[in-house]
């Protein structure tokens, strides 16, 4: 019996999935539980394991194409099973329906007064009717890259042949004879994500920066000292600092939620990792409780799971504040922007060595810059200078922090 492996939904955020990979291709035996598919949602990447074993038949979803979560992607069918792609396009047809049918009963159930004939209408979950295309020719497309959407059908009823296949690749290499145009970056999967949400978060909200200087060189001290029991960063020694800052000021460790702020009890700091093909955030929970050797073990292991793909959408969500750094890159300050429904994001630039007036008259001291951005419709300026300012007392102050 063939089954329909469908965009998983990881998330109640989550609205399409991109196919990033395909571990498997058709052809190919899989077994159940096994890895088939590389997905990728705003949030994370992870690979989708087989429902059930056999051969892998149909590729609805190519690489680099988005579909939304539970719209079939491919096809497997048991061992010795004989479908046409007449019947595979029926089977995949009929699931979609079926879960059309599932959406608007849920809908109707769950607001039976606000239903109207026109509402009631959803939108059919899958990817559209399939292109008339002979097997041979539509194996030739996917061998050679060629969409069959593009191509115009010379066969009976419009069907694409393989004549018309190879009448494409003929036209593919003689454009390739020109000059190459510039690259282009789709704005899909994370990159897409990443930029509607910045913009969302410009537009929707009252950003204002403060920027303050810190002196940090006790601080630097303080972690020369703590790396020989500890391996540590000094955005783990910032994520402390704020943590403690924050139980202080809660009105910075909030949501805005509609036309109120929902402040948290609890303290989850969100810590930016910057990757190949975006910025992701994973979250340390319950920042003000854990000591800084924990921040740090949380810190590093979530750094690596990032850059191996292999984060959670626990580990990515339910942060009340967030801390990114760019001093590493040479950055003094910066304006950073806020992770909706947050209130405010710290940004940390580099260390620089300056000279201050002191006790013992001019000394060199390292120097750190803070950018702290929060949303004025939800803090004034004055409690959001008050919480940097404990941030700065924190830091410039660190024997706490080692606790």
């Amino acid at each position: 019996m063939a089954t329909i492996l469908s965009m998983p939904k990881w998330g109640l955020a989550m609205k399409t999935g991109l196919v990033v990979a395909w571990i498997k291709h058709p052809g190919d035996s899989v077994r159940q539980g096994e890895p088939i598919v590389q997905i990728e949602s705003e949030k994370i990447s992870n690979e989708v394991e087989a429902p059930a074993t056999g051969i892998l038949r149909w590729l609805e979803v190519a690489e680099g194409q988005e579909a939304p979560i539970g719209a079939a992607i491919a096809v497997i069918v048991a061992p010795g099973e004989e479908l046409s792609d007449e019947q595979v396009a029926a089977l995949i047809h009929e699931d979609a329906e079926t879960k059309r049918q599932k959406t608007e009963m849920l809908t109707r159930q769950q607001a039976p007064a606000a239903r109207t004939p026109a509402a009631v209408r959803e939108p059919v979950v899958g990817t559209g009717e399939r292109v008339n295309a002979s097997p041979v020719a539509r194996r030739l497309a996917q061998e050679r890259g060629i969409d069959l959407a593009t191509v115009v059908g010379t066969g009976p009823g419009g069907r694409i042949t393989i004549e018309d296949v190879q009448q494409a690749l003929d036209a593919a290499v003689t454009s390739m004879e020109e000059p190459p145009a510039a690259q282009v970056i789709p704005l899909t999967g994370m990159r897409g994500t990443i930029a509607r949400r910045m913009h969302q978060s410009l537009q929707n909200t009252a950003q204002v920066t403060l920027i303050s200087e810190v002196d940090v060189t006790d601080l630097k001290q303080l972690r020369e000292t703590l790396k020989q029991d500890f391996d540590l960063t000094y955005t783990d020694m910032i994520v402390r600092a704020a943590a403690l800052a924050l139980k202080e000021h809660p009105r910075l460790n909030a949501h805005a939620d509609g036309e109120s702020i929902r402040l948290s009890r609890d303290i989850h700091i969100g810590v930016a990792v910057a990757l190949e093909d975006g910025l992701i955030v994973p979250v340390v929970k319950n920042a003000d409780r854990k000591a800084l050797r924990e921040i740090a073990r949380d810190t590093r292991r979530l750094g690596q799971q990032a850059r191996e793909g292999a984060l959670t959408h626990e580990e990515v969500t339910g942060s009340t504040f967030s801390v990114t750094n760019l001093g590493t890159y040479g950055v003094d300050a910066f304006t950073p922007i806020i992770n909706p429904p947050e209130v405010a994001i710290l940004g940390v630039g580099r260390i620089v060595e300056k000279p201050a007036r002191g006790q013992q008259g001019v000394e060199w001291r390292q120097m750190l810059t803070l950018s702290l951005t929060f949303d004025h419709r939800c803090v004034d300026g004055a409690p959001a200078a008050a919480f940097l300012q404990a941030v700065r007392k924190q830091l410039e102050e660190p024997a706490a922090l080692a606790g």
